[in-house]
């Protein structure tokens, strides 16, 4: 389908944290098509958005087709919302009960955190996060309650998937997969948030009258910047997300914040994330951020590529592997990710030449010659 950037700028103008009304009228005047704004905004995760619309003077016709198609949506979100939820409570405390230490994070509790509300913002998992060596016995506890592992057996998981440190989990019957994290990026790669310094910061959110362990919102804030850096920014709820904890917590030192981001040598992440909320979203870089990001070429000029990819509809197809490498500040950082990543083995290797397991490590042998092939078919 053809992307419609007056479609796109309409829906930045409702998602940011104060929406601008004005600006939706005008654009709705303009004329907008909603199945493609309606297409537009599940395809980047902010459907429950649109109802901000509806009183703003939508012709009869456009309000009727807006009016059906959010009934339907919302009868199906509000429904799965409450089942993830049902099962985000029974599975963190059956980690806690097993003195498994776990914090729950993005999904439903970010909605919980930033929206107020869990039908407020769209998810598609459960995503958890666990000290790397209790990966193992989470793995194993979750499979007690029926969760298997989707990508392979644990041999297959660590040759192949092990430098992403995490694995999805799926339980029949459910319609959400657990991401069982033990890190918050790739192997290769730096974060700003350091999973190894949340523990002690932990912030308990009420869910249906139980306590579920949070990030505090300083940590929060790394987490949204870095994750959307390694995205690549390519999904609009993500820089709404981080537009809204700027908004909402006024008090964070984002001083602070970029120099534990640049100790963790990915500062520019912070920088990005902040870019990204003031390009589309209107919202001012917060103290802290302003100067600095006045000052960086690189990722100004970054801000400006993405936001415009993503006006334009070039962010909708899967984004590459090693935009991962956004999140490195450093050159040497940059070409070292680049390096391990393209050497390591992967899934694919296994499908295009499915070795027995003995032979496994010969994939570390067998990797370069594919990628030369590939870099041959390309030419």
């Amino acid at each position: 389908m053809r992307w419609d950037s007056v479609a796109f700028d309409l829906l930045c103008s409702i998602v940011r944290p104060r929406p601008d009304l004005d600006k939706a009228r005008e654009i709705l005047k303009e004329g907008v098509d909603i199945d493609v704004l309606f297409s537009l905004a599940a395809r980047h995760g902010v459907r429950p958005r649109l109802s901000v619309l509806l009183p703003l003077g939508l012709d009869p016709a456009a309000e009727r087709s807006l009016r059906a198609a959010l009934a339907t949506f919302e009868r199906d979100h509000v429904a799965r919302s409450l089942a993830m939820v049902d099962e985000l409570v029974r599975v963190t405390a059956a980690l806690a009960a097993a003195a498994i230490p776990v914090v729950a994070f993005k999904g439903p509790v970010l909605a919980l955190q930033l929206y107020d509300g869990l039908a407020q913002r769209e998810y598609a998992d459960i995503d958890l996060l666990v000290p790397p060596d209790r990966a193992d016995a989470a793995q194993a506890l979750l499979a007690t309650l029926g969760y298997r592992n989707i990508q392979g057996d644990a041999a297959f998981v660590r040759t192949f998937l092990g430098a992403q440190r995490q694995v999805a989990l799926d339980r029949p019957g459910l319609a959400a997969a657990i991401d069982l994290h033990w890190a918050f990026s790739a192997a290769p790669l730096p974060f700003p948030l350091d999973s190894a310094e949340i523990w002690p910061r932990l912030v308990p959110l009420s869910i249906g009258g139980r306590p579920v362990p949070t990030l505090a919102p300083d940590d929060l804030a790394l987490l949204l910047a870095g994750h959307g850096t390694k995205e690549a920014w390519h999904n609009l709820a993500w820089v709404a997300d981080f537009a809204r904890l700027v908004d909402r917590h006024p008090e964070l030192d984002w001083a602070d914040l970029l120099q534990r981001a640049r100790r963790r040598r990915c500062g520019d992440a912070v920088l990005l994330a902040a870019a990204m909320a003031q390009r589309l979203l209107g919202v001012e870089p917060p103290r802290g951020l302003a100067a600095p990001l006045a000052a960086s070429r690189r990722v100004g000029a970054q801000a400006d590529r993405l936001a415009e990819a993503l006006r334009q509809g070039a962010a909708e197809g899967p984004r590459e592997h090693l935009h991962d490498i956004l999140l490195c500040d450093r050159l040497a950082d940059r070409l070292w990710a680049r390096v391990r990543t393209a050497l390591r083995p992967t899934a694919g290797d296994h499908a295009a030449l499915p070795l027995p397991r003995p032979l496994w490590p010969l994939y570390w042998l067998t990797r370069p010659f594919r990628l030369a092939a590939r870099t041959i078919r390309r030419c």
